[in-house]
């Protein structure tokens, strides 16, 4: 297929375009910012993702140049629109409004012009923590202000996608985790560890669905693969480990320890907090969905990038 993606400086990105390009694929990706713009561990994943597609800089979802490059570029096959606001994701005053306008920006122009051109099928990346997504307590009510926007995003796709007679395939994301992470839970782990600290688990208690971040790759690759032509509205809601945070952080510790020189030792704290839902969690496994997928080589892969790295 020739796609046109969007986000590939993210974690889930990076892994995204790159299983699909050793898939096959043409893809060209889109990025808002230019080459020399990023840093840290997302300057890393722009460095390595680049000679896998066809990249365009300064190029943000609906704006002038992005409408311009769906239309003298067209045939596409399918849009991928996994970019997505995630600023101050974790905070109550998330704007949503400004996420909902930047996620959806033009997208009646957008769709209209990738119809006009011969595509026929959109995919769009959820989050298990919007509203109703997945599977949970505390009512599934949307997880986060980030989460209601990721929601009101879909319902705006689903509209726009209806009216157009495209295919709308929905991939929903848990909790991922592997080589170029951002600096969340495992990153912590491993940054805690190689300075030779113990690990605090601050929220046992948790349940989530924690997720090889290759194997919801090669999810999202057949995923896109098998979506039709035709107008209609299909989700995918793939998991991984489902259990509590402190059982998920105890075999991080134990693959770790097989694997590298470290003790990864850790302290499981009481939760006595609980301002999120205790429980959400993606309903359908992946490793069913992937049959081929090797677990042992994916926990190989995540020692191999931490082993002497300051990427934790």
């Amino acid at each position: 297929m020739r796609v046109l993606f969007t986000g590939a400086s993210s974690f889930t990105g990076y892994w995204f375009v790159r299983t699909l390009c050793r898939a096959g694929h043409d893809v060209v990706a889109t990025f808002r910012r230019g080459p020399q713009d990023y840093a840290d561990v997302r300057a890393l994943r722009v460095a390595e993702v680049l000679p896998a597609c066809r990249p365009v800089f300064h190029c943000a979802f609906g704006d002038r140049s992005f409408l311009e490059l769906v239309s003298a570029e067209a045939p596409w096959d399918m849009l991928c629109h996994h970019a997505a606001d995630t600023t101050d994701y974790k905070s109550s005053e998330f704007n949503i409004t400004a996420a909902v306008e930047n996620n959806t920006r033009n997208v009646a122009a957008v769709l209209s012009a990738l119809r006009d051109g011969g595509c026929r099928k959109v995919l769009l990346t959820g989050s298990v923590f919007e509203k109703n997504e997945g599977a949970g307590s505390d009512g599934m009510r949307a997880f986060s202000p980030y989460g209601l926007s990721k929601g009101i995003t879909e319902d705006i796709f689903r509209y726009y996608t209806d009216r157009y007679g495209l295919h709308l395939g929905k991939f929903v994301i848990p909790n991922p985790f592997g080589p170029y992470e951002d600096p969340r839970f495992t990153a912590y782990l491993m940054r805690t560890w190689s300075a030779g600290d113990v690990a605090t688990v601050k929220t046992p208690d948790y349940v989530r669905d924690n997720i090889h971040v290759s194997l919801l790759a090669r999810a999202y690759a057949k995923f896109a693969q098998r979506l039709p032509n035709e107008p209609g509205f299909q989700k995918l809601n793939p998991n991984g480990y489902i259990e509590s945070q402190g059982c998920f952080a105890e075999r991080f510790a134990r693959s770790m320890r097989a694997r590298l020189d470290l003790e990864c030792r850790l302290e499981v704290a009481t939760q006595t907090e609980f301002s999120e839902p205790r429980v959400r969690v993606n309903t359908e496994p992946a490793t069913a969905y992937v049959s081929d997928w090797d677990e042992v080589q994916a926990w190989d892969e995540v020692a191999d990038y931490y082993r002497g790295s300051p990427h934790g």
